[in-house]
């Protein structure tokens, strides 16, 4: 895909465990990343951010893990690529 480097891959798993302020702030959120290699990565998000990648995780969106550049991707928001259909679907 343009953009991403050769070690972008689907995310299949996605997780979020919530970390509490001390100060009795927003908190932090750790996200668990899991590829269609299976490979894990974690990576913190702020509560605001969280917000959008759960809307981005319930739409019908296929999501994409750049490890190289720590960054996930949002395909077919609108339309599809050839790499986001899903070609076990009947």
């Amino acid at each position: 895909m343009p953009g991403a480097s050769e070690a972008t891959r689907r995310v299949t798993i996605l997780n979020a465990n919530w970390v509490a302020d001390t100060d009795g702030g927003d908190g932090q959120f750790e996200l668990l990343i899991v590829t269609e290699d299976e490979e894990r990565h974690a990576v913190r998000a702020s509560a605001a951010a969280m917000s959008a990648l759960v809307a981005l995780a319930k739409a019908d969106t296929v999501l994409a893990w750049d490890p190289s550049n720590r960054t996930l991707i949002a395909a077919n928001i609108v339309g599809t690529m050839p790499w986001t259909v899903n070609e076990t679907a009947s």
